[in-house]
């Protein structure tokens, strides 16, 4: 538990935001791990997603979505200010013992987690590509420039069709004949379910849920797995394709 100071905060599209914070980052150890956040005048804190981080400037950058009033308070926070969180929370995705050619799909907000994930497999010599869904244009925060930016190909969905291609992002795979050896994905549970049984290759799926302690105490937050119940803030977020049960 440490305090970290705001860097800077700022509005991305009509509900989503990003926010650097400057503090220690060596509790980090995989992309896809989490930060519990404590917001002034709330009981529980939120959990939020590890964009990207880095341990050479002590930053961590968070994409979240204004939803509710701990984030609404989130949002309003002004570089200058120090936020208290549980940092480095939950097991990340697994990046060594894959191919040479993985896709990251994300959903979203679920889209977060993918960035510090691509500049990890890059180091690794690996050649990721990326897809992002969204409902509209309206909703997109522009992630696939970041992804451009570390080189990594980077495609757009949008259910209406408004940036990019049509539909989801299993569309997009099949329209531009996209093939991979292993994928990561993070966004709703109904977009899960879809890639689990639609791609014929292995994978690691990041769940978000609600959570109450953030590290394993409470129990609130579980997810069906063929090991039995698992609580998604210590035995994950993330999970391989084959242990999740879908019902």
């Amino acid at each position: 538990m440490s305090d970290y100071e705001i860097i800077s905060n700022r509005q991305l599209t009509h509900k989503t935001w990003v926010m650097i914070l400057s503090g220690d980052t060596s509790a980090i150890k995989a992309p896809g791990q989490f930060v519990n956040i404590a917001i002034p005048g709330k009981y529980l804190r939120r959990p939020i997603s590890i964009c990207d981080y880095s341990h050479v400037r002590g930053e961590i950058t968070l994409l979240y979505d204004v939803v509710g009033d701990g984030t609404h308070i989130l949002s309003r926070m002004r570089p200058g200010r120090h936020l208290n969180l549980l940092n480095g929370l939950g097991n990340g995705f697994s990046t060594t013992s894959i191919g040479s050619s993985p896709l990251l799909l994300g959903g979203g907000i679920g889209c977060a987690p993918l960035m510090a994930l691509a500049r990890t497999l890059r180091l690794q010599g690996k050649n990721p590509i990326a897809i992002l869904g969204f409902n509209t244009a309206a909703d997109s925060f522009g992630m696939e420039n970041w992804f451009d930016q570390i080189g990594v190909e980077a495609y757009v969905a949008t259910v209406d069709g408004s940036l990019g291609t049509k539909g989801f992002v299993t569309d997009v795979i099949r329209e531009k004949k996209i093939n991979g050896d292993h994928f990561y994905a993070c966004g709703p549970m109904p977009m899960l379910r879809a890639l689990c049984t639609s791609l014929d290759m292995p994978g690691e799926l990041s769940i978000e849920s609600r959570m109450g302690c953030g590290f394993g105490a409470c129990m609130c937050c579980s997810v069906e797995t063929a090991d039995g119940a698992k609580r998604i803030c210590k035995d994950g977020p993330v999970f391989r394709k084959e242990e999740l049960i879908w019902k």
